[in-house]
C-alpha cells in the first residue's frame, strides 16, 4: 500500500474542563468512529499556572484507559485504589479504569505545563476488568536519535526499540522531535488507525500545511511522512492502534457499549456500588 494519505484533520479548540482547567480539546464524541479506538485527546499548553491549578478533583471513570503524558510540568494523582504520586516532565501514566475507579489529577504550578491526555477505549469483553495503574518513567522510554531529530518510544516499537507493552489495546505512542525542514518517516501497520497530533509546530503532509494543535488522520498504508515547517523545531505525537469496531455509548467520564450499560453505571455511581471488589471482566 505504501505511503499513507491524509483522510481527515481536526483542529483543537479551547475549552474549560475539570474544576476550571483551560485546555485544547482535539478529539471527542464527534470523532469516535474515525479515530477508533482513540476516544478523546486533550492538550495542555500554558505558562500561566492560573490556567490549570484548579485541576481535576475526584471523578469517576469506567470502560476506558486514560494515558497522561507530560512533556513539561508536573501533576499529582490520587485514586480510590490507594495510589498516590506524581507524573513529571518526560513521564507518562497509563490508567485502566476498567470496572470503575475514582481519581483526581492536580497539576503543580511551574514555568510550563505541556502535555496531553488520551482516552483509549476498552474492548467489550474487558470493559469491567480490574482497575489498575502503571507509571511510565523516563528510563522506561527509549530515545532514538535520527537524521530528522529524535523519537521517544512510550509504547509499541520504533527502529527496534521497544516501549512499554499496553495491558489491553496494543497502541503505539511515539513522541517525535523534528528539526525545521526535516521529514520523519514512521512505519505503520496497514490495518490500524494511525494519526499524529501536532503539539508544537506546524507540518507539511502531502503538500498541505497543518497548523499546531491539529490531529491529522491517515488512511491505510505502511508508512507516514511528516515534514516540520516553521521557524522552530516541531513536536509531534504519533498514535496507532487496531480499531475495535464496536458500538460506543459515551456519557461524561464513562464509556460503555450500550445506553443500558451506561444507565447502570450511573445508577451504581449514585447508590455507592460503582467501585467493584470483584470485577467481572478481568
Amino acid at each position: 500500500m505504501g505511503l499513507r494519505q491524509v483522510i481527515d484533520s481536526v483542529k483543537g479548540h479551547p475549552t474549560v474542563d475539570g474544576a476550571g482547567v483551560h485546555l485544547v480539546r482535539v478529539l471527542g464524541t464527534r470523532t469516535v468512529e474515525l479515530f477508533d479506538p482513540f476516544l478523546m485527546l486533550d492538550s495542555f499548553d500554558s505558562h500561566d499556572p492560573n490556567d490549570y491549578l484548579k485541576g481535576f478533583p475526584f471523578h469517576p471513570h469506567r470502560g476506558i484507559e486514560t494515558i497522561t503524558y507530560l512533556l513539561e510540568g508536573s501533576m499529582e494523582h490520587q485514586d480510590s485504589l490507594g495510589n498516590k504520586g506524581y507524573v513529571n516532565s518526560g513521564e507518562s501514566q497509563w490508567m485502566t479504569a476498567g470496572s470503575g475507579i475514582m481519581h483526581q489529577e492536580m497539576p503543580v504550578a511551574g514555568d510550563w505545563m505541556l502535555g496531553v491526555q488520551i482516552w483509549l477505549n476498552l474492548p467489550k469483553v474487558k470493559k469491567m476488568t480490574q482497575p489498575a495503574y502503571f507509571d511510565i518513567k523516563k528510563d522506561m522510554i527509549p530515545l532514538v536519535k535520527t537524521s530528522f531529530g529524535e523519537v521517544r518510544v512510550l509504547s509499541g516499537e520504533y527502529d527496534g526499540q521497544l516501549g512499554v507493552k499496553p495491558p489491553y489495546i496494543q497502541a503505539t505512542l511515539l513522541d517525535l522531535l523534528i528539526k525545521v525542514g526535516q521529514t520523519a518517516q514512521i512505519p505503520c501497520k496497514s490495518a490500524e488507525t494511525a494519526f499524529i497530533f501536532q503539539i508544537l509546530g506546524d507540518s507539511e503532509i502531502g503538500g498541505v500545511i497543518y497548523k499546531e494543535k491539529t490531529a491529522v488522520l491517515f488512511g491505510p498504508g505502511e508508512s507516514v511522512e511528516v515534514k516540520a515547517v516553521g521557524p522552530k523545531e516541531a513536536r509531534f505525537l504519533f498514535f496507532q492502534a487496531p480499531p475495535l469496531k464496536e458500538p460506543v455509548s459515551w456519557g461524561g467520564p464513562i464509556v460503555m457499549n450500550t445506553d443500558a450499560e451506561l444507565k447502570v453505571a450511573y445508577k451504581e455511581l449514585e447508590s455507592g456500588l460503582f467501585i467493584k471488589s470483584n470485577p467481572t471482566g478481568a
